[in-house]
């Protein structure tokens, strides 16, 4: 691992890209707007800001690369190699990837390189490998006709990613898509263009043709707005706020009727019972969990709700665990917790807080601010089920324990929100691992453990959370048609 004055170095000298890709190439259309570093304040890059014209060509490029390209007509095999090779080049500028992403958005180096760059790299495996193992069907007919169940590309994909894992969603969607044959327009957050715009450069020279995989940046809604109601774009697979997905969906109904997957906020509850296998263990994944990331997580879990006869040791641990957590310069591999990425995010968690404050939760440690856009590790304690801090995402490195009596009373504060994407259990006893997990409300349910699995298990929420699944082979299912051939002989 590069030590930190090598990764301060290595910052001073990087040129991050500047233009859209499209159809291969640079494209400098459109005004600038500044991506401004929340690690120090500075200005990064002056990048280009695509509106409705850049995205019309960035779509149009898509849809001739999809209708008449190679690309869906490769042998699956080819599409496969070439995402491979494309994972090979990503390994190979894993050191840049890595830092423009703690540039852009304040995630520690050593996360950035050490768990973003291998998910992504390990993704673009996973779909190059996958690409040609995907099996089409024959079902049973009467003797003189033959059926045949094809899955064929679905066409253009619109991918519009967040900020807090520009990459690592970025791909999950990306590589799943280009492995079916489809062609895609990838629309990163304006606060994290540059590391994108890098992907796309690469993924041309691992050989992706012309309009096979282009990359428009834009700051405001304009863009977005554009590849939601486009009539040529077949799919729109987005992660992001709840809010923004509702408007997508709107774009697809007042459109051509596209598919919309959405994979959006949480308020994932964290069960701790008493009889956890180990409550220091549970306690010290509790507290990396909510603060890995800033609490930028969609998955964090914030709420963490324990049982009255071990309340008072784990979140003492927990406690304790906040205090000693190193926040300070992403670019010191030594740092755990990073900036909140923008300032507006951070008058949003600060917020939160502050109605922590006023509602009546006990602020066990943090809130308070440091310089710049750095925050304190927050825990909150005698937090009620109505609170804002309890119902609310807060998308920060704020955590609200809530205490219950008994398990029946733990799957109903775990199950009292309006989101459903994650949730954590501890428990040694096999049968209550079972029972609870199949009742909570939720698409990922970790048992003694959290934020854990791999890339073959899928990824996605139940109720507000979204609707759809990333990673594995569910994912294919959502850039791919089923078609019915039938032959009478």
């Amino acid at each position: 691992m590069i030590d930190y004055p090598a990764w301060k170095a290595l910052a001073a000298t990087i040129a991050p890209p500047t233009g859209h890709h499209i159809d291969g190439d640079l494209h400098s259309g459109g005004g600038l707007f500044p991506v401004i570093s929340p690690r120090d304040g500075t200005v990064l890059a002056e990048v280009a800001d695509a509106g409705a014209t850049e995205v019309e060509l960035a779509v149009q490029a898509a849809r001739r690369a999809f209708d008449h390209g190679p690309w869906p007509r490769l042998p699956a095999s080819e599409r496969g190699e070439i995402l491979l090779r494309l994972a090979d080049l990503v390994q190979r500028h894993r050191a840049e990837l890595a830092l423009l992403i703690s540039l852009e958005m304040g995630k520690p180096i050593s996360d950035s390189y050490g768990i973003e760059l291998r998910a992504v790299i390990n993704t673009l495996r996973y779909y190059g490998h996958l690409a040609d193992k995907l099996m089409d069907e024959a079902p049973q007919t009467p003797p003189d006709a033959l059926a045949l169940v094809t899955r064929e590309p679905v066409g253009v994909v619109a991918a519009i990613v967040p900020w807090n894992f520009p990459l690592t969603l970025g791909t999950w969607k990306v590589a799943a898509a280009l492995a079916t044959g489809c062609t895609v327009v990838l629309k990163p957050s304006d606060q994290t263009p540059l590391s994108a715009l890098r992907l796309g450069q690469l993924a041309s020279e691992a050989g992706l043709p012309p309009g096979v995989f282009n990359v428009v940046a834009a700051r405001g809604r304009t863009a977005g707005t554009a590849l939601g109601g486009h009539p040529d774009v077949d799919v729109l697979a987005f992660t992001g706020s709840t809010e923004v997905g509702r408007n997508y969906l709107h774009y697809a109904a007042d459109s051509n009727l596209k598919r919309v997957w959405l994979e959006l906020g949480g308020k994932s509850p964290n069960i701790v019972l008493p009889d956890a296998p180990d409550l220091d263990q549970a306690a010290a994944t509790a507290a990396w969990g909510i603060f890995f990331n800033s609490g930028e997580m969609c998955t964090a879990p914030s709420r963490l709700l324990v049982h009255a006869s071990v309340a008072e040791r784990v979140v003492d641990a927990v406690v304790r665990r906040a205090r000693a957590l190193r926040v300070g310069d992403p670019l010191d591999p030594a740092t755990e917790m990073g900036p909140i990425a923008t300032a507006r995010q951070l008058a949003s968690v600060k917020d939160h807080i502050a109605s922590g404050l006023q509602e009546g939760a006990r602020l066990r440690t943090g809130g308070r601010g440091i310089d710049g856009l750095y925050l304190e590790p927050t825990v909150f304690d005698q937090v009620s089920p109505g609170m804002r801090i309890c119902q609310e995402e807060i998308f920060g490195p704020v955590l609200s324990v809530l205490t219950f009596d008994t398990v029946e009373e733990a799957i109903a504060l775990a199950n009292d929100s309006v989101y459903g994407l994650a949730a954590g259990l501890w428990t040694a006893d096999l049968a209550t691992a079972h029972r609870v997990s199949r009742r909570l409300k939720a698409g990922t349910v970790w048992v003694n453990c959290y934020e854990e699995g791999g890339l073959n298990v899928p990824f996605g929420g139940f109720k507000q959370s979204g609707n759809g699944r990333d990673k594995s082979l569910h994912a294919l299912e959502k850039f791919t048609e089923l078609k019915t051939t039938w032959i009478q002989l």
